[in-house]
């Protein structure tokens, strides 16, 4: 069907797998699990609640009768209610006995962080590999020296490899706010209308140890150890909040090596994919753009601009809650998802196949170095007896004539014919060559990279082993 908009994150961007944590499939079978926990715990507590009725509910844990809960919506205008209706028809023995005490947020909310946390772990998972990818990378190049940059203009020098870890280093601060989240991940639990748990303190006479321990029986069914001890109707909306910030962190981190990639493949030094029949412009058959970076770029400004969503719904509840938080909610939090998956497959793919152009690299160091150089030369200068201030003043003459042959009139850069000609430094040319080996200029660019894969990335490649060995296409 063609007739009717489609979401490009489903149709261009994002994955299958995280498509499917934000299906109704996914949605409407949480919430059957969500009710089987409920039921055991309820029968565990003393309820009256048989194991045949429990069969009854797990036997129709997965086929959702759609049809039954669509035509009941369109009567009764409540979700929640409309798939109740729809279980019990599958299970009449049951149907006296499902959400039981419970109010709709112990389906929705619960369902609801259930899924942000899965999506988590997908997006840590292909975090992992990308660092991986960027690993391989820098310890590539890790010796090879190119122009550095501060303010976009030409700094000292660093090398291939090194930039690489910068990159590397943002993803894996986000991979630390992650794990942290998922480390303290908790459900909402079973908190009754606005979150005193009344309902249940009636459906047990009043005996407050059970009721608390529903709370606890229902999220170790989930595979939670964690609830929130408080709450109104819902969980607290500044915990979606928390969860789109990291996203709105990994974007700033992809944005940022996007930026980086389509500088320098301005530059011609480094370049992202480019495939045999992939058109770079409809007009200029010659063109290669970074057309992968650029999406990156432009999900990236998604993501920060979505996630100012939540931050308003959690402003602007009301007591213990208002409904202006859902519609908002379901697409603000499943676009968020989609589009950083999207968004990490690129980066996977990207990082996956950088195309080096060392003589480039090398070339465009080499325009620079002379002026990078002129301090060494200076000392060594000085070592040969030469006069510190009057040496310094004679660079900068011969420093901003080189400039201005290289600014105004478009010639290389004569800056070391000069001082080899200057008699007050005493230099040859091959002696003063001899000092500007790139590999002297870089510091230790070498081992800072290696140092850090090797204490803060190995450890985490290490421990998410079965992680491993993605790889992304791009659709489009």
């Amino acid at each position: 069907m063609n007739e009717y908009y489609q979401s490009p994150l489903s149709q261009r961007y994002a994955s299958k797998e995280m498509q499917a944590l934000f299906s109704n499939d996914k949605k409407f079978t949480t919430w059957r699990r969500l009710w089987i926990a409920l039921a055991e715990s309820e029968k565990e507590l003393g309820l009256d609640i048989t194991e045949e009725q429990i069969e009854e509910l797990k036997a129709h844990a997965l086929d959702i009768n759609y049809d039954v809960a669509k035509a009941r919506e369109k009567e009764v205008r409540h979700d929640v209610m409309s798939h109740v209706y729809a279980y019990g028809v599958q299970c009449p023995k049951a149907k006296g006995i499902i959400h039981l005490g419970a109010t709709s947020c112990y389906v929705g909310d619960n369902t609801d962080l259930i899924i942000m946390h899965e999506a988590l772990e997908l997006v840590q998972k292909k975090i992992v590999n990308v660092l991986e990818k960027l690993e391989e990378f820098a310890l590539k190049y890790k010796d090879m020296p190119c122009l550095a940059f501060t303010h976009l203009q030409p700094a000292q020098p660093t090398t291939v490899g090194k930039r690489a870890s910068l990159w590397a280093q943002d993803l894996y601060m986000d991979y630390i706010e992650i794990q942290h989240l998922l480390d303290n991940k908790k459900l909402l639990g079973c908190k009754g209308t606005t979150g005193t748990q009344a309902s249940f303190m009636e459906l047990f006479e009043g005996d407050t140890d059970k009721v608390k321990a529903l709370d606890k029986k229902i999220c170790e069914k989930l595979g939670y150890d964690q609830y929130f001890a408080v709450s109104g109707q819902t969980y607290t909306r500044k915990y979606d909040t928390q969860v789109l910030q990291v996203l709105v962190q990994i974007a700033q981190s992809a944005h940022k090596f996007s930026n980086d990639i389509r500088l320098l493949q301005h530059m011609k030094e480094i370049e992202e994919p480019f495939e045999k029949s992939q058109i770079g412009s409809s007009a200029m058959a010659y063109k290669r753009n970074p057309m992968r970076s650029e999406r990156m770029a432009a999900l990236a400004n998604y993501i920060i601009a979505d996630s100012i969503n939540p931050a308003i719904t959690a402003s602007t509840q009301w007591f213990e809650r208002t409904l202006d938080d859902s519609a908002n909610k379901r697409i603000s939090i499943a676009e968020a998802f989609l589009a950083t998956d999207g968004l990490l497959d690129l980066y996977l793919n990207v990082s996956d196949g950088l195309v080096v152009y060392p003589k480039v690299v090398e070339a465009n160091l080499l325009k620079e170095l002379p002026f990078m150089a002129t301090e060494n030369i200076m000392m060594d200068a000085v070592k040969a007896g030469g006069d510190r201030q009057e040496l310094h003043e004679l660079i900068r003459q011969h420093s901003m004539a080189a400039g201005r042959v290289v600014k105004e009139e478009g010639k290389p850069n004569d800056l070391i014919d000069r001082i080899a000609q200057d008699p007050k430094f005493g230099m040859t040319k091959e002696q003063i060559l001899s000092i500007m080996k790139p590999e002297n200029f870089v510091g230790r660019s070498v081992q800072q990279t290696e140092e850090f894969f090797k204490d803060f990335i190995d450890p985490i490649l290490a421990k998410e082993k079965d992680a491993l060995g993605m790889h992304a296409a791009i659709n489009v």
